[in-house]
């Protein structure tokens, strides 16, 4: 009878540790809710963004492209610290709005994340954003000449051209010309404004779009237009874009992001 009663002890007790840790567990699970993983889609698209943009020479060993979360609006996909040509899905990082990893991801982050994060937590409208070095644009940031569209593919520039920004205007005269803090990151947003293209003195650009791919397509066409805009500049006077030419063909473009992105993204991924 002895032998009968002891596994009913033992069920008693199990039973009491559980009903004893049950509010424990609620609690830990409304303070730590697991993280949402993001549309395989999106995460095949991010990928697909570097190698394409790597391939199309907007992106070198340096430089980067993220993704706004498709399920949480506060974070974002940005690849650990790497060169472009060689992300993969699981070289992806979560990031919040302050440029703080999430999920305990110790990996290396880019250390110019605060470009990403500022611009989405000032533009709630922008879901990617690109990095570049690309040398046809930086002559843009360095001269009084603006980069301005010269043709239907680049209307996302807008008319009036595109801003320049200044890092010892925060920084100060001592400074690496990196984006490498929160305050630099926000001040880059303010000098965006509105806008999908901003230039960084001495450095590089943003571009940014709606989505992955339409932020690709302004990455590609920003290096394009930059380059032709030189060359337009040796043979005399510019005609440029008016605003309402530059706003109809922005709005077609984006329209139509999809048959630029097939054919990149084949190019890029070997297929």
């Amino acid at each position: 009878m002895a032998e009968a009663r002891a596994p009913n002890r033992r069920g008693l007790i199990a039973a009491g540790l559980s009903l004893a840790l049950a509010p424990v567990a609620g609690a830990l699970a409304q303070t730590a809710p697991p993280a949402e993983a993001a549309d395989p889609q999106l995460v095949d698209d991010l990928v697909a963004a570097n190698r394409i943009l790597a391939d199309q020479g907007v992106l070198d060993g340096f430089g980067h492209v993220s993704a706004r979360h498709d399920k949480r609006r506060d974070r974002f996909l940005l690849a650990r610290s790497m060169a472009p040509a060689l992300v993969t899905a699981a070289d992806l990082m979560t990031f919040d709005l302050d440029g703080a990893a999430t999920g305990g991801d110790a990996r290396a982050p880019y250390l110019e994340r605060f470009i990403h994060s500022a611009i989405y937590r000032a533009r709630p409208d922008i879901k990617a954003v690109v990095h570049s070095h690309s040398p046809s644009v930086l002559p843009f940031g360095v001269t009084r000449t603006p980069l301005k569209p010269v043709y239907h593919m680049a209307g996302f520039m807008g008319a009036a051209g595109v801003p320049v920004f200044e890092v010892r205007d925060v920084a100060g005269p001592d400074n690496d010309l990196l984006i490498g803090s929160p305050v630099l990151g926000q001040a880059l947003a303010a000098r965006l404004g509105q806008g999908l293209v901003v230039l960084i003195r001495g450095h590089g650009w943003v571009a940014a779009g709606a989505s992955v791919r339409t932020a690709v397509l302004h990455a590609v066409y920003t290096e394009i237009d930059a380059k032709a805009e030189t060359e337009a500049l040796k043979l005399g006077p510019v005609t440029f874009l008016g605003e309402a030419e530059a706003k109809n063909a922005m709005a077609l473009n984006d329209r139509q992001a999809d048959r630029p992105w097939a054919i990149w993204r084949a190019k890029a991924m070997g297929r």
